[in-house]
């Protein structure tokens, strides 16, 4: 079947976070969703998003460029012609718009949403089929104090909520850092799973040092700890140490995933949709790091439901050998949702019915909505 996109509207969307999120590049108190809705033929709609981090303090896309991007330049590219499906799609994106992936990952997964609504089957089945329907998320704690992340582990240990971590680091010197990842590792317990991502922060001496001590103290993963161009030492650490190497911002889509591959990377690959301009489009670069015997991590951009939503959906019809971090909806103080997602004990359940399976409070929507 065909659908045909009538209208594509989009809303910059701003929802505080429930504390600073602290990271090597920029400290968050709020987060910016890019929310899309696209009108089929027929009455069918379907919802993306496309959430980045701090501006541009991350990366080379910030939400208000998204949102141009996605009315001037991609909307009337796709209005008024039948696409038969993602990779038609992509393709006609691709051949006008050059990058700007974040934007073309919304209109991908909101085109998903509406195929799956028009043919009454889940994102997941348009992807190749759920193999799970709960996937393991875990919790960053970024407060940027060790005190009160040592208090919030333990709390959400307690609830039941989280059993595994991940720490920001690399805005502090290398030792502040590492007296504070080992400390809340040692605080949290052996048992409790706990991984440093460090944001391109070090360089490859200061990386050579650290790694050594991390793993000395038990933390096992390491993400992305020198520049993401670094290719040639990214793989020597990989190689040299007996530690997870995370490639994440080293790794955008299946070509960059290749050539990481190929020059020797034996670590895993941090997936994100809006890296790699879709759903459909992380998964070529997921099934090329298994081909490779690398293994794959459900990132995320600190993105609300659905985004959140989207990735799940993808993930799902993968073994993810490095769990997920999809805990974005629980760092914001409200949602858009008019259900919010399911977390409880360490993982989040993939919403069923067509499409995403999520409905869009409107009213919400347009009270969080820029003006």
């Amino acid at each position: 079947m065909a659908l045909t996109i009538e209208n594509i509207s989009s809303w910059l969307v701003d929802i505080p976070t429930i504390r600073p999120h602290k990271m090597s590049m920029v400290t968050m108190g709020c987060q910016t969703l890019v929310i899309v809705k696209i009108s089929c033929a027929g009455g069918i709609t379907g919802w993306g998003e496309a959430t980045t981090i701090g501006g541009l303090s991350y990366g080379p896309e910030s939400p208000e460029s998204i949102k141009i991007a996605l009315d001037r330049y991609l909307a009337p590219l796709l209005t008024g012609i039948p696409l038969t499906g993602v990779e038609p799609l992509a393709a006609r994106m691709n051949a006008g718009v050059r990058g700007n992936t974040f934007a073309k990952s919304a209109l991908e997964t909101a085109f998903l949403d509406a195929t799956g609504k028009a043919c009454g089957v889940p994102v997941s089945t348009l992807l190749g089929g759920a193999r799970q329907h709960r996937l393991p998320v875990l919790w960053t704690l970024a407060s940027g104090e060790t005190d009160k992340d040592i208090d919030e582990g333990r709390r959400l240990m307690a609830e039941g909520r989280h059993q595994r971590f991940k720490l920001k680091i690399g805005a502090r010197s290398l030792q502040e850092d590492l007296k504070h990842a080992l400390s809340i590792k040692a605080a949290l317990g052996e048992e409790v799973a706990v991984h440093v991502d460090v944001n391109q922060a070090w360089d490859m001496s200061t990386a050579l040092r650290a790694i050594p001590a991390l793993l000395a103290g038990g933390i096992n993963m390491i993400e992305q700890p020198i520049d993401c161009h670094d290719r040639r030492n990214l793989v020597d650490l990989s190689q040299r140490f007996n530690a997870t190497l995370l490639a994440d911002e080293a790794v955008t889509d299946g070509q960059s995933g290749f050539a990481l591959a190929r020059a020797g990377f034996v670590g895993a690959y941090a997936l994100k949709i809006a890296k790699a301009g879709g759903p459909a489009q992380a998964l070529k670069l997921a099934h090329i790091a298994s081909a490779a015997g690398i293994g794959l991590y459900g990132g995320t951009m600190l993105e609300g439901a659905i985004g959140t939503v989207a990735s799940l959906h993808a993930w799902s019809t993968l073994d993810l050998t490095e769990g997920t971090e999809m805990f974005g909806p629980l760092l914001l103080k409200d949602d858009i949702l008019t259900h919010p997602l399911d977390f409880s004990k360490g993982s989040v359940s993939l919403p069923s019915g067509p499409g995403l399976g999520v409905d869009v409070d409107e009213e919400k929507l347009s009270y969080y909505a820029r003006k």
